[in-house]
């Protein structure tokens, strides 16, 4: 019984791990906490300041800060972030990165 249950738990936890990481491979948008930004590098959380995870982010991206066009590296820690990915041949890559302060 005891196996039985470990196994359990250990099968949801693969397919807890493996459908984040696939969640990375597709294109469309996701929203979370701006945690770092540096030239080119967007370090971010989900909502609830989980699951940090860190995307490359292109110069031709388009980013905002409150509405207003800005660089990358003027987000701020904490702020909430919008990011956008587009497939591009065989990559997805960011696009868009909107965060808001308030």
């Amino acid at each position: 019984m005891v196996r039985r249950a470990f196994a359990l738990v250990a099968v949801a936890a693969l397919f807890a791990f493996s459908g984040q990481a696939f969640a990375e491979d597709k294109a469309g948008t996701h929203e979370g906490k701006v945690v770092k930004a540096e030239a080119g590098k967007l370090t971010m959380s989900d909502k609830d300041g989980k699951n940090e995870h860190t995307h490359a982010v292109p110069a031709d991206a388009k980013v905002s800060c409150d509405g207003k066009e800005c660089k990358l590296t003027e987000l701020k820690a904490g702020s909430s972030v919008k990011v956008t990915t587009e497939k591009k041949g065989d990559k997805v890559v960011v696009t868009k990165v909107e965060a808001k302060t308030t």
